[in-house]
């Protein structure tokens, strides 16, 4: 039995396929379509207490950590979901993080709780259309006057940004790309914020995605998610979390897409055999549920890791960030993701092959899993960015 495989978390998963057995599969083509998902699913997946998974209770959550979020995000897919549904449905994945870390208690109950218990959605904007993976070049800033800021400037590939009831969002505080950043929650309907128009994917259909404006939009200091320029330190440290997502949808989409293919192969039959009766079938067939397992398994290996309590260094000093234990996991996360998504896309497009002409239709769950595969290797930093961590890792 391995730590993600106690009897809690089989029956954390249980609870999930249920979930999704019930509330996701009779209407997720229909979401596809819609290019959203109802406010009302958040409201459900709360009062059975997946939403709040991963979230202390002290805060409105339902308790757990990163491994029970892991699990629960790949119970999801396994059960016939998707990663589009994760995006939708997870947002506050990271919207919230950053403002329960700072333990602000009128942001916790302003925005928190309210979140967690399926009544608020939250966002989190940090992209902007000429930044791309620069954090430290945001130039959307923020401008003290009086005890507001006010803000200008415009983000983009916003997840949840149509829906959302608040953003989190990464601002300067200083001059346009100076690094100097800080958190601002700005809500919905403030003068001068507006949600632009829906931007339309490749894939994550039922994951509403926006741009976002800000023009002399004015936000309370009170809505400033911990002291000022310290943001850039923060949405670093989340990074850890949200690439370990990632990776978790790409091996659990890879191993959905073995099980799908599995089962076409052995239904289907050609020149009066099934697929599955030949060779070179089941030797990809076996290619492609190892790379899905090995993924997995490595990407808990890392996850165990970054879940472990914080220890002191033998001088008696706190880790440095980004570290378990006084070990570094930041190269090994990055390791990782892309450990994952090269699975996930491998297998992926194996799966569509051996489905045939039926693998290309709408009508057919793999073709859903191909298209939203390929966000997967650019969301929470691209393949390229994690190559440059894992070489800055190994002292290049």
């Amino acid at each position: 039995m391995t730590i993600v495989d106690t009897p809690e978390r089989r029956q954390l998963r249980e609870l999930t396929r249920a979930f999704v057995t019930r509330e996701v599969l009779p209407h997720l083509a229909d979401w596809e379509r819609s290019g959203e998902v109802p406010r009302s699913l958040h409201e459900t997946a709360a009062r059975v207490g997946l939403l709040g998974i991963g979230f202390p209770e002290s805060v409105g959550g339902s308790g757990g950590d990163l491994l029970d979020s892991i699990v629960v995000t790949e119970e999801i897919i396994r059960s016939g979901g998707s990663s589009g549904l994760i995006a939708a449905l997870f947002t506050h994945g990271i919207a919230l993080p950053h403002i329960i870390a700072a333990q602000d208690e009128h942001l916790i109950d302003t925005y928190v709780r309210p979140t967690l218990g399926g009544t608020m959605i939250g966002a989190l904007a940090i992209t902007e259309p000429d930044g791309g993976s620069d954090v430290a070049a945001i130039r959307t800033c923020a401008v003290r006057d009086g005890d507001h800021y006010v803000v200008n400037g415009a983000k983009t590939y916003i997840t949840s940004g149509v829906r959302a009831d608040f953003v989190t969002t990464a601002v300067c505080t200083d001059f346009p790309g100076s690094g100097s950043l800080s958190l601002l929650v700005i809500d919905k309907g403030t003068p001068g914020f507006t949600v632009g128009r829906r931007l339309e994917k490749l894939g994550w259909h039922c994951s509403d995605t926006a741009e976002l404006s800000f023009v002399d939009v004015r936000v309370p200091m009170v809505n400033r998610v911990g002291p000022e320029d310290t943001a850039f330190l923060a949405v670093m440290q989340q990074f850890a979390a949200e690439r370990l997502s990632l990776a978790t949808q790409a091996y659990a989409t890879a191993q959905r897409c073995v099980d799908l293919a599995v089962r076409w192969c052995r239904d289907r039959s050609t020149f009066g055999r099934p697929l599955a009766s030949r060779q070179l079938v089941r030797h990809r067939l076996a290619e492609m549920h190892t790379r899905a397992e090995a993924a997995r398994a490595y990407v808990h290996e890392v996850a165990e890791r970054v879940a472990r309590p914080l220890q002191l260094g033998a001088s008696g000093a706190a880790p440095r960030p980004g570290a378990v234990g006084g070990q570094p996991v930041v190269t090994e996360v990055a390791m990782a993701k892309n450990v994952a998504v090269a699975a996930c896309d491998h297998v992926v497009d194996a799966a569509l092959q051996l489905h045939g002409g039926f693998g290309y239709l709408r009508d057919a769950e793999v073709e859903r899993h191909y298209r939203d595969a390929r966000i997967l290797g650019i969301g929470g930093g691209t393949t390229e960015i994690m190559n440059e961590i894992i070489a800055k890792g190994m002292g290049l």
